[in-house]
């Protein structure tokens, strides 16, 4: 049996940025800025018209919620994928890739790890000096089947909600998974969902629209770890990493169109199971 882990002595903070306040990296005229969680990292890149390239060591997803893209391999200059970037995903196996937008189009690039960013790179670098023991490691809990193509792409408009959970939409690699939530006008109000993770961070992209992640410290026994609750203002396009163990749910403000990204890592085991998760089929699980 594995030994529990120990909690820590002090509540972990939440991470949060909206991009749009903070000064870009700049790239071959690209603007980049990347977060992190424990176990994933985010880019987001507004492209100055010339491909740019990803590299890493586990399947990569692409987010392309304005834009067309060519996806090609590196440095062979292969296309292995076009998306409309309508509400588009794709997923790349693991290696080098060459991303081509239009100037000014945007995506977002999602990877447990990333061989071509460093720390000095990463917005929210100093919330993890310290990892947090309750997170379970990635690993590589799935596989992904050997005629898996090297892209795959997914529009989302056409990839169906499970029956009993119409608000999801789930797809998986060998070390994430992600939900896209995409809806008009408001959430309501009385049929939010607040909730918490005991051992996995929780990221939340916003890419179209304006939230408010409500978060709540529960109370233990300790009354010195209490903490106010928090109504955090989140515009498009931000990134907000909830911590193991804080309630949290979020709430769609305003009208017009609204698209938030959920971002896991190990993939959700508990919606395969329930098959929630589109493309489960692409993936064998890794036996003990």
């Amino acid at each position: 049996m594995t030994p529990s882990l120990p909690r820590p002595a002090a509540v972990r903070h939440r991470s949060f940025a909206a991009f749009d306040a903070h000064e870009p990296l700049l790239s071959d005229g690209h603007r980049r800025w990347c977060m992190r969680g424990q176990n994933f990292i985010v880019e987001r890149i507004v492209s100055g018209g010339q491909p740019f390239t990803v590299e890493s060591a586990s399947e990569v997803l692409v987010i392309l919620p304005d834009a067309p893209a060519t996806l090609s391999h590196a440095p062979s200059g292969t296309v292995v994928a076009r998306a409309n970037g309508q509400g588009s995903v794709c997923i790349l196996a693991a290696g080098v890739h060459a991303i081509a937008l239009a100037e000014g189009g945007s995506c977002a690039v999602i990877a447990s790890n990333r061989g071509d960013i460093g720390e000095g790179d990463i917005l929210n670098a100093d919330a993890y000096a310290e990892p947090d023991p309750r997170i379970v490691p990635t690993g590589r809990p799935y596989l992904r089947r050997p005629d898996a193509p090297e892209a795959r792409v997914f529009e989302m408009a056409s990839v169906p909600a499970p029956r009993d959970n119409p608000r999801l939409k789930m797809l998986q690699t060998e070390t994430l998974s992600i939900n896209w939530v995409d809806y008009h006008g408001e959430r309501d109000r009385t049929a939010l969902s607040p909730h918490s993770h005991t051992d996995f961070e929780q990221g939340s992209l916003a890419l179209a629209g304006n939230y408010v992640h409500h978060l709540r410290v529960p109370w233990g026994k300790n009354a010195n770890l209490w903490r106010p609750d928090e109504h955090l203002p989140a515009p498009s396009p931000s990134l907000a990493v909830i911590p193991v163990d804080l309630v949290h749910t979020t709430e769609g403000i305003g009208g017009g169109h609204h698209l938030l990204i959920d971002i896991f890592s190990p993939p959700r085991a508990d919606f395969i199971a329930k098959g929630w998760v589109h493309n489960a089929g692409d993936y064998v699980p890794v036996r003990d």
